[in-house]
């Protein structure tokens, strides 16, 4: 998967979360993927079932669910089994934290992040 950086260098596509439409923002400081409550409603998440969890965010502490989601889709690229939080704060977008990316090697040419995934 080849991401092209847009304004202020950030990578960020069009992806599917089981299999439904959301748009991703690529972030290595994130440990998993985070995802609003908004967003998860509009999926059709379940994340109310999921483990509430307290974490750290860049606005402070939250209360957040923590789910696995079935599928994370960026480009060509499936990945199944996915660690999510979902957080009632609204994001434009749902972040792709570490989660996601460690299945991947992860290179940056200029203005190209390129994503191959591990076996």
């Amino acid at each position: 998967v080849v991401l092209q950086a847009g304004s202020g260098g950030h990578f960020s596509s069009q992806g599917l979360i089981n299999g439904r439409p959301v748009t991703l923002l690529v972030d290595i400081g994130a440990t998993s993927v985070a995802i609003s409550s908004s967003d998860a409603d509009r999926i059709g998440l379940n994340y109310k079932g999921g483990k509430q969890v307290r974490m750290t965010t860049a606005n402070g502490n939250a209360v957040g669910w923590l789910v696995k989601l079935n599928s994370v889709r960026l480009g060509d690229a499936e990945v199944y089994g996915v660690d999510a939080i979902v957080t009632p704060t609204e994001m434009p977008f749902v972040l792709l934290g570490n989660s996601f990316l460690t299945r991947f090697q992860m290179n940056r040419d200029n203005d190209q992040l390129i994503l191959v995934k591990r076996f």
